[in-house]
């Protein structure tokens, strides 16, 4: 598919710090990818350059086929940019945020009204419209800087860190709002500081770290980098460590890794019955026995060996 987000190369310094260093990214139309990596990794450098509010010092970037230094003004026409703190006004209601939105964007004030009543429909803020932002939730406010952002109905989004500093349903309701732009059509890029939220909604991830992309791919692929399956077991009595390791190992074939109270193995799926059945004859003291896929925090921790 031809990308909408293109970066080829892209170096930025500030001073003798290099905050970009031959950053390559390319986003497919239509599609969601998470740019995750640990602070000062470039992340938020490289959404302010692709947006055009930062300027590059070499390489090159497109968004929707327009070059950001060149044609910063066409790119512009073709984005939405939401950043890590809500910019509605907080004394204005929801609805009349999203019409003042509208009309910086130019348009009319029947088609501006048109708009925000549509948006505040779609991300189920119908209800609300009319009362005061302050008197919005935190999830709340969030939904309305997204449905902010799609007034001039932009073909790519950029979201830095969108969830920061919001409870789980908060971050659940954007995250529904974020899955129906993506189902709609709109291209989008999300830094986020959750791996969670990477593996709930992006559909490719690049991992950056000093300035440029050193692994990426689908949530399976990058988490499948790291082996096979494990089965897990958790026990009540660290004393039982060493047998329940020799239990995993008699059934796995496979060298267990012990960490306080879990012990785990590389195995087959297919492998989790016959331990169940090997505990069932023993009186270890386990609370949980599970077959565990690696996670985005273990890509984390391996490829950048950065500490959570």
């Amino acid at each position: 598919m031809t990308p909408l987000i293109h970066a080829e190369g892209l170096r930025k310094r500030y001073g003798d710090s290099c905050a970009l260093e031959g950053f390559d990214l390319s986003v497919p139309a239509g599609t969601l990818c998470g740019l995750l990596g640990p602070n000062g990794a470039g992340k938020t450098t490289a959404v302010r350059v692709l947006s055009t509010l930062l300027r590059h010092d070499g390489g090159v970037a497109r968004v929707a086929g327009f070059d950001v230094a060149t044609e910063p003004a066409k790119v512009r026409s073709a984005i939405g940019v939401v950043g890590q703190q809500a910019a509605v006004d907080e004394i204005l209601s929801g609805r009349q945020n999203l019409i003042l939105f509208g009309r910086l964007h130019h348009l009319g004030r029947a088609e501006a009204t048109r708009r925000a009543d549509d948006l505040l429909e779609r991300f189920g803020l119908a209800g609300t419209g009319a009362k005061p932002v302050s008197a919005y939730s935190g999830g709340m406010r969030r939904r309305l800087d997204l449905a902010a952002s799609l007034l001039a109905a932009p073909r790519v989004l950029f979201l830095d860190e969108p969830t920061t500093g919001l409870d789980p349903r908060s971050r659940n309701e954007v995250w529904r709002a974020v899955r129906t732009l993506v189902g709609d059509g709109t291209t989008v890029l999300l830094t986020t500081q959750y791996l969670e939220e990477a593996d709930q909604l992006a559909d490719r991830i690049s991992l950056v770290e000093h300035g440029r992309v050193i692994a990426e791919g689908t949530p399976a692929e990058l988490k499948g980098s790291l082996g096979a399956t494990r089965i897990e077991l958790v026990l009540t009595d660290p004393d039982a460590l060493g047998a329940a390791a020799a239990l995993l190992a008699r059934v796995t074939g496979a060298e267990p890794v012990t960490e306080e109270l879990r012990v785990s193995a590389a195995a087959e799926p297919s492998m989790l019955t016959d331990v169940v059945r090997e505990l069932a004859a023993t009186e270890l003291p386990f609370a949980d026995v599970a077959l565990r896929q690696p996670t985005l925090d273990e890509v984390f921790l391996e490829l950048t060996g950065v500490a959570r």
